[in-house]
């Protein structure tokens, strides 16, 4: 059931993608914007720690994981985790998807153990 359940689940696709791009960024110019795309950032380093969660069959992955790479060589402390055999949004789907719960715990400890206070 629940390999039926991801294979019907509709993923993020490139024609998405551009729609989103376009109505997000209000001209051209935005689109260098490292705030619209940090991975046009000339420098990520003294940037706080992050947790990047990927999805294997995700348009977004290959960016995610990129970003993910470029803060580990700027000295940013960062967790890259990808999940095989999921799509966009499996962590919508945490009712249903062991994978989307598990996703979801680990954000929940990440967030715990980053911001607890002392």
């Amino acid at each position: 059931m629940i390999t039926s359940l991801i294979a019907r689940a509709r993923g993020l696709d490139k024609e998405e993608m551009i729609w989103f791009w376009n109505n997000y960024l209000g001209s051209e110019s935005d689109r260098t914007n490292p705030y619209a795309s940090p991975l046009r950032s000339k420098d990520l380093s003294g940037l706080p720690p992050a947790l990047i969660i990927t999805a294997e069959y995700d348009a977004l992955r290959d960016e995610a994981e990129a970003y993910a790479q470029r803060l580990e060589e700027a000295g940013v402390e960062v967790i890259c985790q990808r999940y095989s055999g999921m799509v966009h949004g499996f962590m919508a789907m945490s009712n249903e998807v062991e994978a989307g719960r598990d996703a979801v715990q680990m954000v929940a400890s990440w967030m715990a153990h980053h911001f607890e206070t002392k």
